[in-house]
């Protein structure tokens, strides 16, 4: 498993985001405080606080493909 932090400040951002990580078929949730989220769901995102970084919890340890991809939202 691999953690990274993410900012998703706009919607057209949440949009693309989702877009890119639903081409992966590896489990990928989204933490924020207790929260936490499918990061396949653009209403579970939705539902987070977005005004701060966003803990990205990836369920596999071979996903440099996907952190090559999501390095516009890293925060």
């Amino acid at each position: 498993m691999k953690s990274v932090n993410i900012k998703l400040s706009l919607a057209e951002n949440v949009k693309s985001f989702v877009n890119i990580v639903n081409r992966y078929p590896y489990d990928v949730d989204l933490r924020a405080g207790r929260h936490v989220v499918d990061a396949k769901s653009i209403l579970g995102i939705f539902s987070l606080d977005l005004s701060k970084p966003i803990t990205m919890e990836i369920y596999t340890d071979s996903c440099d493909d996907l952190l090559g991809d999501i390095k516009p939202f890293m925060a």
